[in-house]
């Protein structure tokens, strides 16, 4: 049984720097992790590559080929993926053991996680493979500055919940660099309806069923909570990364290892 986050969110999110903490804080611990970018524009790392999707294709090259845009020929370049998953990925894949896990850097592009089937063809490749998957949505705390952003972070969540349909972890990013963190811990373990009045006040008259029916989709289903990641803290990384292996049951299949012991000899 092997293991793997998706790490997914917008752009500028901080998917990169929260896997490069990631990796540098299982070192810390002498865990072993492996990172792996599928993102065919990335050019620099702060993380040994074990895996890179360059080196199947890269979005430089489908521009200059193509004359493809940056957007659409990301698009092209994961397409692509999709089409060598039982051959470039299967031949990765088969470089690592049972119970490795896995980190998986994907691109910021919204559209490869709320409605392309790129990224769900993807993971189910990987459970095929007996991977257990797990996907990490990073937003930007800095994005939840009011309401009206705080249900836009919400539906992007739910649209990515309900189109890879996999255990799921939302986290805040960049906390270190919140100011003012009390305008944030509301947005953390949301109660919808006492934001309804906020919403209102911001959007114009016509939208207030609109902005009902929001509000009871998120307080309904209860499926969108936010951990708070503070990379400055070693503390914060652990309780992040213990919430993620809870989710793909990291470690329970391990075997107890006990001691033999000699029976003590009578005199």
């Amino acid at each position: 049984m092997g293991y793997a986050q998706l790490v997914i969110g917008p752009a500028g999110s901080g998917k990169s720097t929260y896997c490069s903490s990631l990796y540098q804080h299982c070192q810390a611990v002498r865990r072993t992790m492996h990172i792996v970018n599928l993102d065919p524009a990335a050019e620099n790392f702060d993380y040994p590559v074990a895996m890179d999707i360059r080196e199947l294709i890269s979005l430089e090259d489908v521009m200059e080929e193509l004359g493809l845009g940056p957007n659409g020929g990301l698009i092209y370049c994961m397409e692509h993926l999709e089409e060598n998953l039982d051959d470039w990925l299967t031949e990765e894949l088969d470089n690592y053991l049972d119970d490795d896990y896995l980190v998986f850097d994907c691109p910021g592009q919204i559209e490869l996680f709320s409605h392309v089937p790129v990224l769900k063809n993807f993971a189910e490749h990987l459970k095929r493979k007996n991977f257990n998957v797990c996907v990490v949505y990073l937003l930007d705390s800095q994005f939840m500055t009011d309401v009206t952003k705080f249900i836009s972070g919400c539906m992007a969540s739910l649209s990515a919940m309900v189109q890879l349909e996999l255990p799921h972890v939302n986290i805040l990013s960049k906390m270190d660099l919140v100011t003012n963190k009390r305008d944030i811990e509301n947005y953390l373990n949301p109660e919808p309806m006492t934001l309804l009045p906020a919403l209102n006040q911001r959007m114009a008259p016509q939208f207030q069923k609109l902005n009902k029916s929001l509000i009871e989709l998120v307080d309904q289903y209860s499926m969108v909570s936010f951990l708070p990641l503070d990379l400055r803290k070693e503390q914060s990384i652990q309780y992040i990364l213990s919430q993620i292996d809870n989710c793909i049951q990291y470690g329970e299949d391990a075997d107890v290892k006990v001691k033999d012991f000699d029976p003590d000899e009578d005199d």
